[in-house]
C-alpha cells in the first residue's frame, strides 16, 4: 500500500516537472577546466547533497527495481545513458553531453510569443551601434522560447579562419502595452548585471545591440550541452548520483559567486542552468536578478515580492514580509537537486493551504523526521 502511494506521488511529481514552462540559451570549456572545477566543488557538493537526501529519504535502496538501473552509483570505467557520464579509473569523471541527441525526445513546452509592435529607437549607452550580423553573424536556428522572447544561434564565419564561431542571441521582445522607457530599463538592467559577472559557472554575456528588425539582442556564449531541464526530463528516472552531485556542486559555486558579489538570481530552475558538452554548468537568465548589496556596503538590503517559477519559489516569498533574497536562491538550489535525483518536483507551490505535499513536508519537519530544513544550507 505504501509503495503504491509513493509511486503515485512520484508520477505526480514527474508530470508536474513537465508542466513547468522552460527556456534556454547557450560555451566552451576545456576538460582541464572542468576537472579543476570538480576538485574545488566536490566537498561542498557531497556535504549538502547528503543533507538533502536525508531530508527527503531519497536513499536509492528504496527505489523500485526499474529505477535502480537508472539511479545506482556507477563504478570506475562504467558508462551510462549512451556514455553520457563516465567515471575514470583515476577517480575523475567525464561528461559527454549532446543536446541535439535529446531534442527529438523533447516536447516544446514554451508558450507561443505574442509580439506587439517594435520598440522605439533609443539612444542608450549600453546598446552598441555595430549591427548584430556584422559583429556576431546572422542569428539562425531557434534553441529557446519564452515570455522574454527567442534565443537563436548566431554563426560567425571569419574569411581567413576555418570553421565558425557560435553565439547564443537572446532577442528581447517588448511586452504588450509596455512603455518604451520601461522596456529599455528592463533589458539594460539585465545586461548590466549579467555582463559584470565573470565566473566559470555563470554564462558569459558579451554584448547588447540591435538586429536588422530593430529588436534589442543580448549576445552570450553558446553552450552545446543544452539545459539541465531537458537532461532531467530525458534521464528516465533521475540523474546518476555522482552526475547530479557534480552539477549541484557547480551550481553552489556559481550561486556563492553571485552572492559574494551582491547579486541574487531570484529565478533559479533547471531551465536556467545551461551545460557545455563537457558538463560545465552555467547560470543564465538574469531578468529577475537584483542587487542586494553594493560594493561599499556590508549589510544586505532586504526585499519582498514574488518572482520565478512556482515550484522553486521559497515560502517566505508568498508572505507580505521582508526577506533576504539570498535565502530564496538557496531554497531553489535544494528543489533543483531533488529534481535531478528524482526527475520530479516535490510540490507545485510552497503554500501549506494550497499544496498537500508541501503540507506533508512541514508536518514531517515538526516531527523531526528530517535532519534539517533547507535553511541550513545558507
Amino acid at each position: 500500500m505504501e509503495n503504491t502511494k509513493q509511486q503515485k506521488e512520484q508520477t505526480a511529481g514527474k508530470k508536474l516537472l513537465l508542466e513547468v514552462d522552460r527556456q534556454q540559451p547557450g560555451s566552451k570549456e576545456t576538460k582541464h577546466e572542468h576537472d579543476n572545477h570538480v576538485k574545488s566543488s566536490h566537498h561542498t557538493s557531497s556535504k549538502i547533497s547528503a543533507t538533502l537526501q536525508k531530508m527527503f529519504h531519497t536513499d536509492k535502496g528504496s527505489d523500485t527495481e526499474s529505477e535502480k538501473s537508472e539511479n545506482t552509483n556507477i563504478q570506475p570505467g562504467q558508462t551510462t545513458s549512451n556514455t553520457r557520464f563516465q567515471k575514470t579509473e583515476a577517480g575523475k569523471h567525464i561528461h559527454n553531453l549532446s543536446y541535439s541527441k535529446r531534442t527529438h525526445r523533447m516536447q516544446n513546452f514554451f508558450k507561443e510569443l505574442g509580439i506587439h509592435g517594435q520598440p522605439a529607437a533609443v539612444n542608450d549607452k549600453h546598446v552598441h551601434s555595430q549591427s548584430l550580423s556584422e559583429k556576431y553573424g546572422k542569428p539562425q536556428e531557434v534553441i529557446g522560447k519564452g515570455a522574454f522572447g527567442i534565443v537563436r544561434i548566431a554563426h560567425k564565419i571569419e574569411p581567413r579562419v576555418p570553421g565558425e564561431k557560435l553565439f547564443a542571441v537572446k532577442e528581447f521582445k517588448r511586452h504588450h502595452n509596455e512603455p518604451s522607457k520601461k522596456y529599455i530599463k528592463r533589458l539594460t538592467s539585465e545586461f548590466c548585471i549579467s555582463s559584470s559577472l565573470h565566473h566559470i559557472n555563470v554564462i558569459d554575456t558579451l554584448d547588447l545591440l540591435q538586429d536588422t528588425q530593430g529588436n534589442y539582442c543580448e549576445v552570450m556564449e553558446y553552450c552545446s550541452g543544452g539545459d539541465l531541464y531537458s537532461l532531467i526530463v530525458t534521464s528516465g528516472g533521475g540523474l546518476e548520483k555522482d552526475e547530479g552531485n557534480c552539477f549541484f556542486g557547480q551550481l553552489i559555486n556559481g550561486v556563492k559567486y553571485l552572492h559574494d558579489n551582491g547579486v541574487a538570481h531570484r529565478d533559479l530552475k533547471p531551465e536556467n542552468l545551461i551545460l557545455t558538452f563537457n558538463g560545465c554548468l552555467k547560470i543564465t537568465d538574469f531578468g529577475n536578478a537584483e542587487c542586494f548589496r553594493m560594493a561599499w556596503e556590508t549589510q544586505p538590503h532586504l526585499t519582498r515580492g514574488i518572482c520565478g517559477s512556482e515550484p522553486y519559489i521559497a515560502p517566505e516569498e508568498f508572505k507580505d514580509e521582508l526577506f533576504d533574497s539570498r535565502s530564496v536562491d538557496i531554497w531553489a538550489c535544494g528543489i533543483i537537486y531533488m529534481s535531478m535525483m528524482t526527475s520530479s518536483l516535490l510540490w507545485r507551490v510552497a503554500i501549506e493551504k494550497e499544496d498537500a505535499n508541501f503540507k506533508a513536508y512541514l508536518e514531517a519537519k515538526k516531527k523531526d523526521t528530517f535532519t534539517a530544513p533547507f535553511q541550513c544550507l545558507t
